[in-house]
């Protein structure tokens, strides 16, 4: 499966601003120690756009501080029914684009919010169809599968906490709220989870334009795991070999390979099918 690499978890100029009279609590003057990618990040961060935000609100594990939002916003926020229980700073928009990365579409509204909680493959009971992202690093693809995972029903997606994208405002927006609608789970190493998962009782299946089947003609159990890899290197070695079947995506048209966003779309498609979902 491939990925779209522009932008592959590269920060733009302006990743990290912030309102000028933002505080960073207890940091003082000290630098803070370096973070890796994949795992939430410490302190504040801002989520902008309607639906993000929208979503953060409803959701009850998303700690929220301070919404800085145009008038007109603001009202649009109450007519969507969302119920605002933080301070609000009433701001233009020119603040507000300084206050997020170039060229996003805030929408009128940024949200300063802290990281969700960082779940793990405990918050995976009661689960039926989870996919997994192996070293997928673009956060417009990831953000764009979560969407995608919450819209066809599944009940988590999982990344490593190595080469894949860091809860933040790009992903957020990307997933155009769906980062606060469905669990995602990080794991330290993705092979080892595929194995405990079908120690669980799941069928784990890793899309692979190799694979020996297509994914129709592919048996699915009760609960399953999708594996899905980035461009170039696809599902690594050691995850395909843990696997329970790989299977591939047959195109009937000229290009043979699609996005791995996509590829997800059409996966998780097929799994609802075959498994009766």
């Amino acid at each position: 499966m491939t990925e779209n690499n522009n932008g592959s978890g590269a920060k733009r100029p302006g990743d990290n601003r912030r309102p000028r009279n933002f505080s960073r609590p207890g940091q003082g003057n000290r630098k803070p120690a370096p973070r890796r990618p994949g795992l939430p990040p410490e302190g504040p961060i801002l989520l902008y756009g309607l639906h993000t935000i929208e979503a953060a609100f409803a959701n009850k594990e998303r700690k929220r501080r301070k919404l800085f939002a145009t008038e007109n916003a603001q009202r649009r926020l109450t007519e969507r029914g969302v119920v605002i229980d933080v301070p609000i700073e009433t701001v233009p928009p020119k603040a507000l684009d300084r206050m997020v990365t170039r060229d996003a579409v805030h929408q009128g509204a940024v949200l300063e919010v802290v990281a969700l909680p960082a779940y793990g493959p405990e918050h995976l009971k009661g689960a039926r169809l989870v996919l997994a992202l192996d070293q997928v690093t673009d956060p417009h693809n990831v953000g764009a599968i979560l969407r995608s995972a919450v819209a066809l029903d599944a009940d988590a997606v999982v990344t490593t906490e190595r080469h894949a994208p860091e809860e933040g405002p790009v992903l957020a927006k990307s997933a155009s709220g769906a980062l606060d609608m469905i669990k995602h789970v990080r794991v330290k190493n993705m092979a080892r989870f595929v194995t405990e998962m079908q120690d669980q009782g799941f069928a784990a299946i890793a899309l692979d334009s190799d694979g020996p089947a297509s994914l129709e003609d592919t048996e699915f159990a009760e609960k399953t795991v999708l594996v899905l890899g980035s461009e170039g290197k696809g599902v690594r070695q050691g995850v395909r070999e843990a696997c329970t079947a790989l299977a591939r995506l047959d195109m009937p048209g000229a290009i043979r390979s699609l996005n791995v966003s996509n590829a997800a779309v059409l996966a998780l498609y097929v799994a609802r099918r075959k498994m009766g979902l």
